[in-house]
């Protein structure tokens, strides 16, 4: 599979992780994106450079497995310690298209909620605060379209827990359709989330950077 680079130079690559393809896996024979990245790095690379060592690729963040959407990676230890201070700062943007069941209310506001993730089943739920292993987990949304018994939200998300999104929409009555995990176990379909715009500052140069996906790559949410 080829990835789908919206941009890259010495520093970073950014590009499109479609829905279904983990972002990265420890299961043998699962393609995952870091491995299609890593292929992607490689077949560039000098044949001496090749047989030398494995490129280097640093994870910044994440998407689930069923999201689609952008993700910026390293190329460097160092653009991977700066990415990292960006991304545990303020400087770092994320933002997501979502179809949801119901229409919020108010139909734009913050959600503030204390979220705690259980590895044996791979899920996280909101908790009281103080519970042991809990994480405060923020996000802004907006109503863009509402329809009968549904709503297309702008996301922006301001911290980065496990599931966040789907966990803390299905907390405030309106779950992502599609998504059998944290919704109804009988909603039909794809998970209706996506990764639409990632901004962040450059960690050579320091420019601001925007990247959006085009409309035509959204079909399944918008």
């Amino acid at each position: 599979m080829n990835p789908q680079i919206l941009y890259e130079d010495d520093s970073i690559i950014v590009c499109r992780k479609p829905a279904g393809i983990p972002t990265q896996t420890r299961k043998i024979g699962t393609p995952d994106l870091v491995s299609i990245l890593k292929n992607h790095l490689a077949g560039e690379a000098s044949p001496l450079r090749r047989a030398a060592k494995e490129p280097y690729l640093a994870v910044i963040h994440r998407l689930d497995q069923p999201v689609e959407g952008l993700l910026v990676f390293a190329k460097t230890p160092g653009a991977a310690k700066e990415l990292n201070r960006q991304l545990t700062g303020a400087g770092f943007g994320k933002y997501y298209h979502a179809m949801v069941h119901g229409i919020p209310s108010p139909q734009e506001g913050t959600l503030k909620d204390y979220m705690v993730k259980d590895s044996r089943t791979n899920s996280s739920a909101v908790c009281p605060e103080g519970t042991p292993g809990s994480k405060l987990a923020c996000l802004h949304y907006k109503v863009i379209t509402p329809y009968p018994g549904r709503s297309l939200l702008d996301i922006r998300l301001d911290t980065g827990r496990h599931h966040q999104i789907r966990v803390q929409l299905a907390h405030a009555g309106c779950p992502i359709i599609g998504d059998r995990k944290y919704g109804s176990r009988k909603d039909p379909g794809t998970l209706m989330l996506c990764a639409y715009r990632l901004q962040f500052c450059h960690p050579g140069d320091e420019r601001l950077l925007t990247f959006d996906l085009p409309q035509q790559n959204m079909g399944h949410v918008v």
